[in-house]
């Protein structure tokens, strides 16, 4: 028998794709059953066309047989099986899909579902396989074939004996090698692991004789083992079942099951869309965030079916990294079993489908704030952070999806609230929303500013993790109020008496606000009186777009960058101690430089900045004390 060469610089394209597209060497059996699924379909719907075809879907099936000897793996289908013409144009030149060509002469009749591409993905054998055997026949012909192949030097095609009608696959194993080990796809515990993974929702039954060691029939202690057929794929994915069929429990034991979590999940979202790109979704939110939810290691991302088959774990382009905490999988019709993760950002399929998940999991996470409050609580507890980093990443091109998801401390409520809620409550002339920024509710609240704006009425957000002020700034404003950090210089709260007062009263004491800033150096822009404080001496304000609070958080990191913000000593010109300041300008200029560097110690203090010589400022304390 003549040798036949692949067309199409099959040898070129079969190196390829071995070496390049297939890295993961189990796909191998995903690909072969897949074809098998596809020739059943075939046979199925032209049962469905043709009353002349004696084809019932309760009869098919796809069986594997191993052999240890012979180092074998046999796929055998009962589908439509292909003639010699068939078998030349499918399997003689690399990436021709007979599948393909079916689908799109039959892509506007729904009655069939065919995965893949029956070509490249066949071809995936020879990375396990050292020699293929193709024995086909094709429905209501009487002839059968044998096509046979030792990899991209050619094939040879002829006629052969075969009973049945449908196509055995014969994969004779490579042997070992010091980094691959062939043998493996010998075990059959193997293989049911293979097809419980990538095959498991196949519509038909995949069977295998299995071993099992059971216990002797009137025996208690001695066993024997039997060998029986057994169906390895459960067929029917819970996603696809009808959902009045699915219970509360049926969704929480799978997702325990599958992403081996202890606690049931705090949102289930299903979805089946049908239009330019129709898939079925089963999403799920977690109760709890996992301990590696904010590291390198984590990996965001769906698992991506395509028609029950798997196509990969962690398809990252299903999900936005504000989002990136969802578990779950996508099953499209519309998604090529083929498809490599190097053309999945391209791909315009994957990126409908990717929008428009988004689009769900915001509006059920919507819908959990309105109607369930304590749940949405517990659920931003868990992940409201990375709904923050969502807003500032990017340059804040996602902000609008999210500013409605997020929340923070407020002072009046006692408990966190959303940006429209504040708003809602706003004072009728009020234009800004005022936050502050500390390590904890409890400090935030004992700041000296915060005492201050409390006093006159006004509601403060308190804002406790490091991202949440970059997120504010990116923001910029909600609903036409801008953001204030009423630590900042921003504050203007005064009527224009008030203002006038206070600048006549810090003009005056311009030259002994120089002597006290001189004793200080650098350390601050300027030093002055304000009203803002109620019972507190000092407290620094920011001035400028970096807050103290940004440069703590960009200090801590551990880089090479350093910040430092420009501050204010302000003092409260309500206090006792300017009395005291003012008489030491004007008796003991030396006595007024040391109470300058402890009012500015302790301004630093309250603010949870560092004391850069601790060691002077304790000294100096005892000399006032003495």
């Amino acid at each position: 028998m003549k040798k036949k060469q692949f067309k199409s610089e099959s040898k070129r394209l079969l190196d390829l794709m071995i070496n390049s597209i297939y890295t993961n060497k189990e796909i191998f059996l995903r690909e072969l059953i897949s074809n098998a699924s596809d020739a059943i379909d075939k046979l199925y719907y032209l049962s469905l066309t043709d009353h002349k075809v004696k084809a019932k879907k309760k009869d098919f099936k796809i069986k594997l047989e191993l052999d240890k000897d012979a180092r074998t793996l046999t796929v055998i289908d009962n589908g439509i099986g292909m003639n010699e013409e068939e078998l030349e144009k499918n399997l003689g030149t690399i990436a021709e899909s007979g599948t393909l060509f079916f689908k799109t002469e039959n892509e506007k009749k729904k009655d069939i579902d065919v995965i893949g591409q029956f070509g490249v993905g066949f071809y995936s054998a020879f990375m396990v396989a050292q020699k293929i055997q193709v024995i086909s026949k094709k429905y209501g012909e009487d002839q059968a074939y044998l096509w046979e192949s030792e990899g991209a030097e050619g094939y040879t095609i002829e006629k052969c004996d075969y009973d049945k009608q449908g196509t055995k696959i014969i994969l004779t194993f490579k042997e070992d090698t010091d980094q691959d080990n062939y043998s493996d796809f010998l075990d059959q515990y193997k293989i049911d692991t293979i097809v419980k993974k990538y095959s498991n929702y196949i519509t038909y039954p995949i069977v295998m004789d299995m071993e099992r060691s059971v216990l002797k029939e009137n025996s208690k202690d001695e066993y024997e083992t039997k060998i029986e057929e057994e169906t390895l794929n459960s067929m029917i994915p819970i996603w696809r079942k009808n959902k009045k069929d699915v219970k509360d429990e049926d969704y929480n034991m799978f997702y325990t099951d599958t992403y081996h979590d202890y606690e049931n999940p705090a949102k289930v979202i299903t979805s089946n869309v049908e239009g330019k790109c129709s898939y079925k979704a089963l999403l799920f939110i977690p109760s709890h965030a996992p301990y590696d939810l904010y590291t390198k290691e984590y990996k965001k991302g769906l698992t991506l079916y395509s028609n029950g088959v798997l196509i990969m774990d962690k398809c990252e382009e299903l999900l936005p990294d504000y989002f990136g905490f969802v578990k779950g999988l996508v099953d499209s019709e519309d998604i090529s079993l083929n498809i490599s993760r190097e053309i999945l950002q391209q791909d315009y399929q994957v990126n409908l489908i990717a929008k428009s998940l988004e689009t769900k999991i915001k509006k059920e996470l919507e819908t959990m704030l309105k109607d369930d409050r304590e749940a949405y609580d517990n659920f931003f507890k868990n992940f409201g952070m990375q709904l923050k980093f969502g807003i500032y990443n990017e340059f804040g091109m996602h902000k609008d999806v999210l500013k409605d998801l997020i929340m923070f401390y407020s002072s009046s409520e006692k408990k966190l609230v959303t940006l429209k809620e504040y708003v809602e409550r706003m004072k009728k002339d009020q234009e800004k929303i005022f936050y502050a920024c500390g390590e904890t509710v409890d400090k935030i609240d004992l700041l000296p500013q915060v005492e201050g704006i409390k006093d006159k009425g006004y509601e403060v957000l308190y804002l406790t993790e490091y991202v949440d002020e970059f997120a504010l700034q990116m923001l910029m404003e909600y609903e036409g109020k801008t953001f204030v950090n009423i630590c900042s210089e921003n504050i203007d709260l005064d009527s224009d008496e008030e203002k006038k007062e206070l600048e006549s009263k810090n003009e005056k004491s311009k030259e002994m606000f120089e002597i006290m800033l001189s004793s200080i150096g650098t350390e601050v822009k300027e030093i002055r009186y304000t009203n803002k404080l109620k019972n507190h001496p000092v407290c620094l304000t920011s001035k400028g777009n970096v807050s103290v609070e940004m440069e703590k958080v960009i200090n801590s990191m551990p880089t090479d960058e350093k910040i430092k913000a420009e501050t204010i000593l302000e003092i409260n010109e309500n206090h006792p101690i300017v009395k005291k300041l003012e008489k030491l300008y004007k008796n003991d200029k030396d006595e007024l430089e040391k109470y300058t560097k402890v009012l500015y110690a302790q301004a630093r203090l309250i603010e949870g900045l560092p004391i850069e010589n601790p060691t002077e400022v304790t000294n100096l304390i005892c000399d006032i004390m003495s």
